[in-house]
């Protein structure tokens, strides 16, 4: 059998109805949404499946994602027995890493990161927090950018490295739009504010950090499988790193695309489990030499089950 990692989506990869089909067509989806929905008393057919204003509001955006994630990694392990090479998320998605090497129980996860969106809520509220998408420009002259500007007094991080080319800013929403042409006039293809109130992997959420450990101390198993740090793009796998790798992360870039070229060549395939295939059209630029196959509903499982064994 092919050699393969495991790797799990983060915010912006959620879409009303995702996970539908699943719980339509299996017991084990509907049997860990009504658990979910008991542990947190959230409705969670209704966030999933309906029209609603909640799914964009973070502390109920991470707990959804997790869930469908998790949701799609064990009724892939009920059909096969495959163990990854690696697992790595994006952002929120290295919770529901942790899930699917048992470091965390899938209902303490859903729990943590309902928590975990409820102090970024706090940490960013009434600060005017923001984020930027940022297309076409390397990532040194985005980091010079920013550290000049923060000289200056603009609160402005890079947040997310997603791509060669596609970077992503958290900080003060007033500072990014006053720097939208500066980065346009440095060679940037696009510079869009993105309508977002919460400022993630960055100092502004300093406040959180502390608030978030004591929730990890608890939840956490001692050990586990190896997962792939977004601080560090490398591997840990006991309580004591994780905590530490976990808290860091609220305030620190996340280093997908590093993450995923220092550890792809280690694998035939790359899993992507979860609503989408945001991470699969990342991969695409990141590693062309390493498929990026989707496991988002039952047809998709089924042919990813096919794949294995080819």
């Amino acid at each position: 059998m092919k050699k393969v990692a495991f790797i799990f989506p983060g915010q912006g990869s959620q879409s009303v109805g995702m996970g539908k089909d699943f719980f339509e067509n299996s017991d084990i989806a509907k049997e860990m949404i009504s658990k979910a929905s008991k542990r947190l008393n959230i409705n969670f057919e209704e966030l999933l499946f309906e029209e609603n204003d909640k799914l964009g509001q973070t502390e109920y955006t991470q707990p959804a994602i997790l869930l469908v994630s998790s949701i799609a990694n064990a009724i892939f392990k009920e059909k096969c027995d495959v163990v990854p090479e690696f697992v790595l998320g994006h952002s929120l998605g290295e919770f529901s890493a942790l899930v699917a090497v048992g470091a965390l129980d899938y209902l303490d996860a859903v729990e943590l990161v309902h928590r975990r969106g409820l102090f970024m809520n706090e940490a960013c509220s009434g600060g005017g927090a923001g984020m930027m998408a940022l297309v076409g420009l390397g990532d040194k002259i985005v980091e010079d950018i920013c550290k000049e500007q923060q000289e200056l007094g603009k609160q402005v991080w890079p947040a997310n490295y997603n791509m060669d080319g596609q970077l992503v800013l958290a900080g003060i929403k007033a500072d990014l739009e006053s720097l939208v042409d500066t980065f346009k006039e440095a060679g940037a293809k696009r510079a869009i504010v993105l309508d977002m109130s919460v400022a993630s992997h960055c100092e502004l959420l300093t406040s959180a950090v502390e608030n978030l450990k004591p929730y990890l101390e608890e939840y956490l198993k001692d050990e586990f499988s190896p997962v792939i740090s977004n601080v560090t793009a490398e591997a840990y796998s006991t309580k004591d790193e994780a905590i530490e790798l976990l808290s860091e992360q609220l305030v620190s870039p996340v280093k997908y695309k590093q993450s995923v070229s220092a550890n792809a060549s280690s694998v035939d395939m790359m899993i992507e489990f979860g609503n989408g295939i945001v991470l699969k059209g990342l991969n695409r630029k990141i590693c062309k030499a390493t498929p990026t196959v989707n496991v988002s509903d039952m047809e998709s499982l089924e042919k990813v089950l096919g794949e294995l064994n080819d």
